[in-house]
């Protein structure tokens, strides 16, 4: 070859060269170049190395040029620059091909001079029919065999050579990934073309003399063939070298085709002169290997209309007319596309599909699995089920998303919103890195093979073929991110549960404003259909990537609405908090790539009026529905810090309350949402519950204290929690019952004064117009006429003056709640001896008695029915506290386990005791329990505190709905209740009032 160039000066500099264009034999490589430029002639070794550097294995390409020179050193002597570089680029990544050219030198002119485009389908054809009838007639046997696989692998190298420079300098190792697409299509054309030959070649020879077996020429003129292409070839993204899965039709002599079919596969893959080009796989046709190699188009369609299965379904997405009589392929294609996209209609189907890629990893040789690039986690077969088992789960009702390429198809489900942008574009660029990355191991040796090498020189070698490394630590390293990166988008959307809900829909098309929309509406549970679609409307209407993934949630959604007891306040609420959240980019995501956050939403708008109304003011709560641990209590720590920091931040005192009751309201949102889907229980509500109110009082005492910090020396003051806010065993029907202490002597009014005035601007304060925050301090002494707030040495003559039995009772659920600790703690001190007497003799429990007699008498509402009343009625909740209580009273004094404000902890202690009997124990527990969880799921059901259990049976529904128990069977909840609390109220007299079952107390019969 004409050269220029200096040679390498001196030995160290002239080695160094030879590493730097990539060498690992550095002194072979000066010997093999200087044996190279002496039977060339006149070629200096600096050009011939300059070729040699773009080389991905310069070593290997070195062999074979002396190979060549040994042979035909004329046609290298002819090479420009530029021929070279090329002929050492197309080379180095595939020393196979340079076998090839050492049969053929002929062809590498003619190759390396390539005009730099693919080929396309058409002229491929046209030269490889061209090749197998050299003289108007296909060639027979072997003779046409040999023609056929030359013609293609000259063209494969000219495709090859296109890869290896399209994307960058020929002089550098160009990145491919950009040209994979073309690449693989040009691939998939050649082995259409392959076919085609293989078809003419084929019917050569079975017309042939002494061909066994001979087919009668008039039923070979009659018969129509057709070759469909299936699989990476069917989708145009052939493999270097790879299994071509074919279907073969026929209309004509079933025998004749059969033959032809088995021609066709010969030509491709039976040993020969030339090597096979790859495998012809016919195994996915119906019946597989037990089947017949082909069939005609009416068993084909008889077979996937009766007996096929999911898997070959999704096999037939690719499918395409590749060779023989299009027009016949096109006919099959076309009558099974609508059976391909009416597949995911049947049962397990989207179950079936992930099993099946499972099955897929099951069966890869354990040592392989880290080096899998095709079949292991990953890989590419995990892009490619993601892609189609959304594919087929949409595509039903969506004809952008029936197309065969796994790209196109992921890019449309991206521009659709099945798929997140940035998700579908990291998939796509994995898919393409390791498509290049198999091209380049295929290409090499032209084998098939899907395993990354295992030695630091095949990874070396790999890096440089495609470009993607500098180095086999970098490929490494690119590959395990790929790995990782592929298998956590697989997962998260390959297992989407919205995939499972789509498939399970019925066929039925939700078309907005048509009346069969609206009839399918009212069918699943819409009362007002009309309604429904016009908040449909208002949500999928418009072009924008919003629109379009509202449309694509919206069957499923309404789905899941329709489960929930008030579906349109569902629908109404949900439109809410999407509008409220139009600017946020996470929300839709969220909902479409979410495991739990899509049907948790559905299940609390249709199910909790209360959590709807506060998600409405804190819509960015939908974030929380995705984990559990977001749906959990706060540490109480760490919220009263947040909400101390807040208050003492803000300029005024209003909106520092204003921010407190943010905080607070956000809280209580967290602990509804938690307990409406099912993470929470009634425990970890009230935990949670206790700690959200005890950090706005205090953090809010704190602000109010530090604004009128200026004026005077605030008072101290302590909270005392009462009732069930004082025995942590809040629910959300519970009242916030407290009482006020400050310093100062029993008739210190002035003292008192200012802590008043704190109390009621408290009390003004944590009023919150969106959620409603009552402060109760009618367990005061003296109730309602004593002063609203007491010094502890009024308390203190108050109670050993004027004390009454049911305030000592009162005390023994106390504690403290917010404000000074240590005014508390004194408190309490003056509190113990009352609330935990010495003595209880026979006329304080005479007096217990009669107050709990008169409370039944008195305080239950006209006209209501005591046995619903889940408070005041027979066995409901005051018939177990007031049992607990006068335990307490009589026995806390001298057994301190019973000193404690928990109604089930008191209860627990007095079965320890023996007290009460432990089943007597578990009866009041499970009354007070139930009693509670009831009076809870009514409020988060439609937003009011009632103390009734409800006879209207959608009032029960919503109960039940909050409570995940069955929404037909409402009677259930009320013979439950009554069975409790009848159990319940038959120990609590015998415990209480000492009833016989024949008798009554004269005390309670007065």
């Amino acid at each position: 070859m004409a050269a220029t160039g200096t040679a390498p000066g001196g030995r160290r500099g002239e080695l160094s060269a030879y590493a730097r264009a990539g060498f690992q034999h550095l002194t072979a490589a000066r010997d093999g170049i200087g044996a190279l430029a002496e039977r060339l002639g006149d070629c200096e070794p600096a050009a011939l190395l300059e070729g040699l550097a773009v080389a991905a294995d310069p070593d290997a390409v070195l062999m074979l040029l002396l190979r060549f020179a040994e042979t035909d050193a004329d046609r290298l002597v002819l090479l420009d620059a530029f021929g070279w570089r090329r002929l050492c680029l197309l080379l180095g990544a595939s020393p196979a091909l340079g076998v090839f050219l050492l049969r053929h030198p002929g062809l590498i002119a003619g190759l390396v001079a390539r005009d730099g485009r693919l080929p396309s389908g058409e002229e491929a054809r046209a030269e490889l029919l061209a090749a197998v009838a050299p003289r108007g007639e296909a060639l027979a046997g072997e003779a046409g065999w040999n023609a056929l696989r030359v013609k293609y692998r000259e063209l494969l190298a000219g495709v090859a050579l296109f890869d290896l420079v399209s994307a960058g300098s020929h002089e550098e190792m160009p990145d491919a990934r950009p040209a994979f697409e073309a690449v693989a299509a040009a691939l998939s054309a050649l082995a259409d073309a392959a076919l085609e030959a293989a078809i003419a070649v084929g019917r050569a020879t079975l017309l042939a003399e002494g061909s066994a077996p001979r087919v009668a020429p008039d039923k070979l003129a009659d018969l129509r063939f057709a070759v469909i292409a299936m699989g990476k070839c069917g989708a145009e993204e052939l493999n270097v070298v790879s299994d071509v899965d074919v279907m073969f039709i026929a209309d004509g002599d079933e025998r004749a085709a059969t033959a032809l079919a088995r021609e066709v596969m010969r030509a491709i893959h039976d040993p020969s002169l030339e090597l096979p080009l790859w495998q012809v796989d016919a195994n996915l046709r119906p019946e597989g290997r037990q089947g017949p190699l082909v069939r005609t188009l009416g068993s084909m369609l008889h077979y996937y209309e009766r007996w096929a299965k999911a898997w070959e379904f999704q096999a037939l997405i690719k499918a395409r007319a590749s060779a023989g009589d299009l027009q016949l392929g096109e006919e099959f294609v076309a009558a099974t596309r609508p059976l391909v996209w009416a597949s995911s209609n049947r049962e397990d189907f989207v179950g079936s599909v992930q099993r099946m890629r499972e099955r897929v990893t099951e069966h890869i040789a354990q040592d392989d699995v880290p080096y899998q690039i095709k079949l292991g986690p990953g890989g590419l077969r995990d892009i490619e089920f993601s892609v189609q088992l959304l594919q087929l789960v949409h595509g039903q009702h969506d004809e952008h998303l029936q197309l065969r390429g796994t790209l196109p198809a992921l890019r449309a489900l991206v521009e659709d919103g099945y798929i997140a942008r940035t998700d579908g574009e990291r998939l796509g660029e994995h898919y393409r890195t390791l498509r290049v990355l198999e091209h380049r191991m295929q290409l090499r040796e032209l084998r098939r093979t899907a395993l990354m090498p295992r030695d630091e020189e095949g990874l070396r070698v790999l890096a440089r073929a495609s470009g993607l490394a500098r180095n086999a630590a970098e490929l490494t390293t690119l590959w395990d991110t790929v790995r990782r990166e592929v298998r956590e988008l697989h997962l998260k959307i390959f297992y989407a549960p919205l995939l499972s809900a789509v498939a399970a829909l019925p066929d039925e098309e939700f078309v907005l404003g048509t009346e069969a929309a609206k009839a399918r509406l009212a069918s699943i549970g819409f009362v007002d259909p009309e309604g429904a679609t016009r908040h449909l409307a208002a949500l999928t209407s418009g072009s924008s990537r919003s629109a379009k993934i509202q449309r694509n949630l919206s069957p499923v959604l309404l789905q899941w609405l329709a489960e929930g007891t008030d579906p349109d306040f569902g629908l109404l609420a949900f439109r809410k908090v999407s509008e409220a959240n139009r600017n946020s980019s996470w929300y839709l995501r969220l909902l479409r790539d979410g495991s739990l956050a899509a049907e948790r939403l559905t299940k609390l708008l249709a199910n909790s009026r209360f959590a709807a109304g506060l998600l409405e003011s804190h819509p960015e709560g939908v974030a929380w529905l995705e984990r559990d641990d977001d749906l959990a209590p706060r540490d109480p720590k760490a919220l009263l810090s947040e909400m101390r920091s807040l208050g003492s931040r803000r300029s005024s005192l209003e909106s520092a309350a204003e921010r407190l009751r943010g905080v607070h309201r956000r809280e209580i949102l967290r602990l509804a949402m938690g307990r409406v889907v099912g993470v929470l229980d009634d425990t970890d509500v009230a935990r949670g519950l206790d700690g959200a109110h005890t950090a706005m009082l205090d953090a809010m005492l704190i602000a109010i204290r530090s604004h009128h910090a200026g004026e005077a020396e605030p008072p101290e003051l302590a909270l005392i929690g009462m009732g069930r806010f004082g025995g942590g065993e809040l629910g959300f029907a519970s009242d916030i019952d407290l009482i006020a202490v400050t310093r100062g002597g029993a008739a210190a009014s002035a003292a008192v004064s200012p802590a008043v005035r704190m109390v009621t601007e408290l009390r003004s304060l944590v009023s919150d117009p969106r959620f409603p925050v009552d402060l109760d301090f009618d367990l005061r002494p003296e109730g309602k006429n004593g002063p609203l707030v007491r010094s502890l040495e009024s308390y203190r003559s108050y109670y050993e003056r004027w004390s009454v039995t049911w305030e000592a009772q009162a005390l023994l659920r106390a504690r403290h709640a917010a404000g000074d600790t240590a005014l508390s703690e004194e408190f309490f001190a003056m509190a113990d001896p009352i609330r935990f007497p010495a003595e209880f003799g026979e006329s304080q429990l005479r007096e217990v008695r009669r107050i709990k007699a008169r409370v039944e008498n008195e305080r239950l509402p006209q006209g209501q029915d005591p046995s619903m009343h889940l408070k005041l009625g027979p066995g409901g909740i005051s018939d177990v506290e007031w049992l607990i209580q006068l335990l307490q009273l009589q026995h806390a004094a001298e057994h301190p386990q019973l000193r404690t404000v928990s109604t089930l902890a008191a209860l627990e202690a007095a079965a320890q005791l023996g007290l009460i009997a432990a089943e007597d124990a578990e009866t009041l527990e499970e009354a007070w329990r139930l009693a509670s969880t009831l009076r809870s799921a009514l409020r988060l059901w439609n937003g009011r505190a009632t103390d009734a259990l409800p006879r209207d049976w959608r009032d029960l529904a919503g109960i039940a709905g909050v409570l995940g128990e069955p929404r037909d069977r409402t009677s259930d909840l009320i013979e439950r209740w009554h069975s409790v609390s009848r159990r319940a109220r038959a120990v609590f007299e015998r415990e209480f009032f000492g009833y016989r079952e024949d008798a009554l107390f004269p005390e309670v019969q007065a």
